[in-house]
């Protein structure tokens, strides 16, 4: 699944354009590297975004098939760190 995708399925942004646009803007990193929203995560890989005014980083746990609900999100990411930014 591509990240700007999984952001969006994952309810860490409202839209995928949203996601788009902080990957083109260098806001997204996947294991410490900047990414291209078209890059494809995997399981186990720590993604970290400074969106909103907060630095997130969480680790995947597993990657949702379809959509899925937003109480449901959770269940597929562990939070590492939130900070304010």
């Amino acid at each position: 699944m591509r990240i700007d995708n999984l952001l969006d399925k994952l309810c860490i942004v409202k839209h995928r354009s949203i996601a788009k646009k902080a990957c083109d803007n260098e806001l997204v990193q996947i294991n410490g590297k900047v990414v291209k929203p078209s890059k494809k995560v995997k399981k186990g890989d720590k993604i970290t975004t400074s969106l909103y005014g907060y630095i997130v980083e969480f680790e995947l746990t597993d990657i949702p098939n379809k959509n899925i609900k937003k109480s449901e999100a959770k269940n597929y990411y562990k939070l590492l760190v939130k900070n304010q930014g």
